[in-house]
C-alpha cells in the first residue's frame, strides 16, 4: 500500500515538473517569437529609411529626414541652382535657352519678367555677337524660415569674360519661396516669387 501511495506521489511529482517545463518552454517560445517580430520590424523600418543615390554609377546611400529638418539647405540649394542657369550663359543661343529654361522652372512671372525685359533691351544678343561668357559664384544665401513665404537674399559676384577683359559684378538679390509640388524639373519643391535683383553692378575690371 505503502508502494502505492510513494508511486502516486512520484507520479504527481513528475507531473508537476512536467508541468513547469512545458510552462517555461512555451513562455521561452513566446519570447523568441515577440523578439523575432520586434527586430523584424524595426529592420523594415530601418530600410525604409534608406535612400541609395546613383552618383557616377556608382549607388550612395543616404537617409530619409523630416523635410522640416532639410528646409535651410534645400532652400539654399534651389535658390543657387536658379542663380547659376538664370545667369551662367555662353555666346551660344541654345545653351542660353536652356539654361534660362531650367531657370524659368524653379521661379513664378518675376523671373520671367526680368527675363523678357534683358531680351528686349538685345542683352543676349550682344552676349552672343560679343563672344561673351558669363558665369556666377554665390558667395552666401541667407533663408528666414520663421516666415512663410520663405524670404531670402542671395549675395554673389558675376563674371563676363570677354575677347580683352573680365569684368567682375556685384549681384545681390532677394525674393520669397512657397512650397510647389517635387518634380524633375523642380526637385527641391520650391517656387521663387517676388524676385528681385537690389544690386548689380560693377566692381572691378581686368585686362586680359
Amino acid at each position: 500500500m505503502m508502494n502505492m501511495f510513494q508511486q502516486l506521489r512520484n507520479i504527481d511529482t513528475a507531473f508537476k515538473h512536467i508541468r513547469l517545463f512545458s510552462l517555461v518552454l512555451i513562455a521561452g517560445c513566446v519570447f523568441a517569437v515577440c523578439f523575432t517580430l520586434y527586430k523584424s520590424f524595426q529592420l523594415i523600418s530601418e530600410s525604409q529609411e534608406r535612400i541609395y543615390i546613383l552618383s557616377n554609377g556608382k549607388a550612395l546611400e543616404a537617409w530619409s529626414a523630416e523635410r522640416k529638418d532639410n528646409i535651410p539647405v534645400e532652400a539654399r540649394d534651389h535658390v543657387r541652382t536658379f542663380h547659376h542657369h538664370f545667369f551662367t550663359l555662353d555666346p551660344d543661343d541654345k545653351v542660353i535657352q536652356a539654361n534660362i529654361t531650367k531657370a524659368l522652372y524653379l521661379a513664378d512671372a518675376s523671373a520671367k519678367k526680368q527675363y523678357d525685359n534683358l531680351k528686349e533691351n538685345r542683352y543676349y544678343s550682344n552676349v552672343i555677337s560679343g563672344n561673351i561668357s558669363q558665369e556666377i559664384d554665390i558667395d552666401s544665401i541667407r533663408i528666414d524660415i520663421n516666415q512663410y513665404p520663405f524670404y531670402f537674399r542671395c549675395f554673389a559676384r558675376q563674371r563676363l569674360i570677354r575677347t580683352t577683359s573680365i569684368v567682375t559684378r556685384s549681384l545681390v538679390t532677394e525674393g520669397n519661396l512657397r512650397n510647389v509640388s517635387r518634380s524633375d524639373n523642380n526637385p527641391h519643391g520650391f517656387l521663387i516669387e517676388k524676385w528681385n535683383t537690389l544690386e548689380n553692378q560693377d566692381i572691378k575690371t581686368e585686362n586680359r
